[in-house]
């Protein structure tokens, strides 16, 4: 049965949000309006009223995809598309953004809480601000409105409660059957489902909305003409903001750190620099904020960023959603239709913000003095300066695909092409801009805080200039530091903590609530420190020594045979030298729900469902019994889990477990790591090739007869193997054996190089019928089959196949002092909580 029902409650929600958007924009717009107190709270009442409307119906919707999703409604093609029945319930909330239509209800659903906030938090403010915040979330609903204008024909939004049927209205199974509802879903994307992706998209999505409350404020103050009245309500809101959004940042790394497999936490994609602009242009609004707030100057500044941000948020959301990027980017959103819509959002608030500007920038008042060199504010503007153009450096490049369209749209064909080693060209910029931004966050802080009254005041800076200088000549003698730049960036990094740090001290005797700068600042020089030696000094330590090429294909070979140099073939159970450590290759190994760790999969056989296996043997781990010899237990055929054993040479043992995922929308595979964490480095391995990856089938070769007695020795190709013994039985799987029939089993012991392996081949005889049940050792690479019995000689009779051994190509990376990116992130998060809170007050 199809539930139409819920499916039209919420796309009338959808429409409810709309339209009570658009009526709370009018009614806070007249609210402004008006200057009799009477008229004021009339239209006040009237617009909290519709935005509470408004508020409820967010809520509905939001409410009624989950539902759909929670219960399995596949005839609605958002759950068809973004979930399935096999998904862990904990991944539910990942398939409710992983769409377009999801994420811009994520959206939306922020909006409107801290909309609720503003409205209690901020009264004064309340009718410009929420008038802008209120036209947003027109344009935001609008992009789930998924209504078609009459006559027109025009599509507006795409609904998250549009039909399957409706959805692929051309497949052929709803001309014959339009009701037909699909037993399960595509499912949500594999690599998705990672606990990161259930915080991460919120996070970063809150960071988005909170943009919003700076921007409607800087927008109020340009419209009710306060220009330097709007700077104190927005700080705290600013601090916010910046504080969201660099978690998002952070946990996205965290991510891509652990799920993917380029070697790194940041990879300069496209969507990724569409978040990281943002964030740089609102960190320089906040500086200017500040020295708005404390005399007024960089008023102008102020408003330029706190607008870009927003700007910038949207042009994002632009590129990201409108198809624009293609193949540029592994995160962006197919085209829904929308680019037409996201881009009138887009130029209408950049419109709107661009008149307010121009109209009012003569009376905007600003420092008619030039700024002097031995004052906070030259050295602060020094430091947004920067900010702006490593944000400008990154725009360009990130650009191009959307100046291509833009020519093409002419009729030219443009042939720029964004960079092809994305990592290289952004990093050789990006490295000096923030060599500057660390120094300068260390004179600047010491001008803010220390009054410069004659020369002598520099004497402040000598001891942490000699105490960074030796601390980074002692750091890079230690670790080996010999690249120039690198030295530098130590150095700098060195000189802004130890300024910071002594800025701090000096602060914290007097209360720490001042000190969230100061703290920020240190965290962003130990994430240089761990950028430094996590990124620069990463050492490859699956190198191969054998001088043989692994593979011709052009991800192995390009940048002059990188991967085949830097990648080890392990044969299974066979120790191999690699760096410092013995590493044994044991196996493949599936996930099982309920049991933990990982379990052998010749554990587990056939259930004819979905889903599920049937345990072949008991399934235990470390003494415990989870699972019984023929209970269905639920198991994740996407996932392929390698056991990896490392041994050093202090005898210390460790196993990792990376991934190969079957994801058709990452191009057949999703490869993973697995991470060894230690306090100094991780360990970060992955599987680079496996032969079932590229759908290879084993060869076997023709069987070669062997004729042995009780306790002969046979030689099986490279092994050793001894008939133990032949023995009658009367059970054997999948045959149903009678008292006429007859069945033998050999005990074959093969001597592998590292551990003895048991064949046991069946001879069965079945109404008068030969058959027989091979053994294979897939360690080995070899099939036993009893092919006859020679009762008179007491002779038996085996044929042995052989195949290529099962073997993976695997990489190993350390990564030294990444702890310290880590710490450091949390450190400048930390500060920008104890600012929140300061400026809360």
């Amino acid at each position: 049965m199809i539930h139409e029902g819920i499916g039209n409650f919420g796309h009338f929600a959808v429409i409810l949000s709309f339209i009570s958007s658009l009526i709370a924009a009018y009614g806070y717009y007249q609210m402004s309006r008006k200057e009799d107190i009477l008229e004021v709270n009339q239209w006040r009442r009237f617009s909290r009223a519709v935005f509470f409307t408004h508020f409820g119906a967010v809520v509905a919707v939001v409410g009624t995809l989950f539902f759909i999703i929670i219960n399995h409604y596949f005839e609605y093609y958002y759950a068809y598309d973004h979930s399935s029945l096999s998904m862990p319930t904990k991944y539910i909330l990942a398939c409710f953004w992983e769409g377009q239509e999801g994420s811009f209800l994520l959206w939306i659903f922020w909006h409107v809480l801290l909309g609720l906030v503003f409205i209690f938090a901020n009264r004064q403010w309340e009718a410009p601000a929420m008038t802008v915040f209120m036209l947003v979330q027109a344009f935001l609903a609008s992009m789930i409105l998924g209504v078609v204008i009459p006559g027109l024909n025009i599509k507006i939004g795409s609904s998250p409660f549009i039909l399957l049927r409706d959805a692929m209205s051309d497949a052929p199974i709803f001309k014959t059957q339009p009701n037909f509802i699909p037993e399960d879903g595509s499912g949500l994307n594999a690599l998705l489902q990672n606990y990161w992706m259930v915080i991460h998209p919120p996070t970063l999505f809150l960071g988005y909305a909170a943009t919003l409350v700076p921007f409607a404020f800087a927008i109020a103050g340009l419209w009710y003409r306060k220009y330097t009245e709007w700077i104190k309500p927005a700080m705290p809101w600013t601090l916010f903001a910046v504080f969201i959004l660099g978690t998002g940042i952070i946990m996205g790394g965290v991510w891509a750190y652990e799920t993917l497999n380029f070697g790194g936490y940041w990879n300069w994609d496209p969507v990724e620099n569409g978040v990281y602009i943002p964030w740089l242009t609102l960190v320089g609004g906040l500086h200017t904020m500040l020295l708005a707030r404390k005399n007024g100057t960089a008023l102008k500044a102020s408003l330029i960023l706190v607008v870009s941000t927003f700007i910038l948020v949207l042009y994002a959301t632009f590129i990201t959603r409108s198809g624009i990027l293609g193949n540029a980017s592994v995160h962006s959103f197919t085209d829904l239709g929308l680019s037409g819509q996201l881009l009138i959002y887009l130029l209408v608030f950049t419109f709107i913000a661009i008149v307010l500007m121009i109209r009012e920038w003569k009376r905007i008042p600003s420092a008619d003095a030039e700024l002097a060199v031995y004052t906070r504010e030259f050295w602060i503007f020094m430091g947004i300066t920067v900010l702006g153009l490593a944000a400008f450096q990154v725009l360009v490049p990130t650009s191009i695909p959307v100046w291509n369209k833009i020519v093409e749209l002419f009729g030219a064909v443009s042939n720029v092409a964004p960079p092809a080693d994305q990592i290289e060209f952004y990093t050789q910029f990006q490295l000096w801009f923030f060599i500057v931004i660390a120094i300068l966050s260390a004179i600047g802080q010491f001008f803010w805080w220390k009054r410069y009254e004659s020369a002598k005041s520099l004497n402040w800076l000598v001891m942490p200039l000699l105490i960074a200088l030796l601390l980074a000549a002692l750091i890079a003698s230690l670790a080996k530091v010999a690249e120039w730049q690198y030295i530098i960036l130590l150095y700098a990094a060195s000189f802004s903590l130890i300024v910071n740090g002594r800025i701090l001290w000096m602060i914290i005797r007097n209360g720490y609530k001042l000190s969230g700068g100061a703290i920020s600042h240190m965290g962003v020089a130990l994430m240089l420190i761990g950028i430094l030696f996590s990124s620069g000094y990463s050492k490859v330590v699956s190198l191969n020594m054998t001088g043989l090429m692994y593979s011709r294909g052009e991800d192995f070979t390009k940048d002059d045979n990188k991967e085949n140099k830097e990648n080890t073939l392990l044969w299974i159970n066979e120790p191999t030298r690699m760096d410092k450590y013995i590493v044994t290759y044991k196996g493949k190994r599936a996930e099982v729900k309920g049991v933990p760790g990982y379990v052998d999969p010749k554990l587990l056989g056939s259930a004819d469902v979905p889903f599920r296996a049937v345990a072949t043997n008991p399934i235990e781990k470390e003494g415990k019994v989870y699972y019984q010899k023929g209970d269905t237990v639920r198991v994740y055929p996407e996932n392929t889990y390698y056991e990896v054993e490392y041994r050093d040479e202090e005898g210390r043992v460790f196993t990792l477990y990376p991934r190969v995922q079957k994801n058709g929308e990452m191009g057949g595979y999703a490869i993973s790591p697995d991470i060894q964490k230690e306090p100094r480095r991780d360990l970060y391995t992955f599987v680079n090739y496996d032969p079932g990856m590229a759908g290879e089938k084993k060869e076997w070769s023709k069987p070669e007869e062997f004729t042995a007695h009780k306790g002969d020795t046979l030689y099986l190709n490279d092994y050793v193997a001894v008939l133990d013994d032949v023995t009658r039985v009367t059970d054997v799987p999948g045959i149903m054996l009678t008292s006429s029939d007859a069945a033998v089993k050999a005990n074959i012991r093969i001597l592998g190089k590292t551990q003895e392996y048991i064949a046991q081949p069946t001879f069965v005889i079945k109404d008068r019928m030969v058959g027989q049940m091979s053994e294979t050792i897939n360690d080995l690479g070899l099939r036993v089959s009893f092919l006859n019995v020679n009762p008179a000689t007491g002779e038996f009779t085996f044929g042995v196949s052989r195949t290529q051994k099962d073997f993976i190509i695997l990489k190993a990376i350390e990564k030294p002092y990444i702890n310290i990116l880590w710490i450091g992130s949390i450190v400048m998060l930390i500060g920008f909580v104890i600012s929140i809170f300061r400026w809360k007050r």
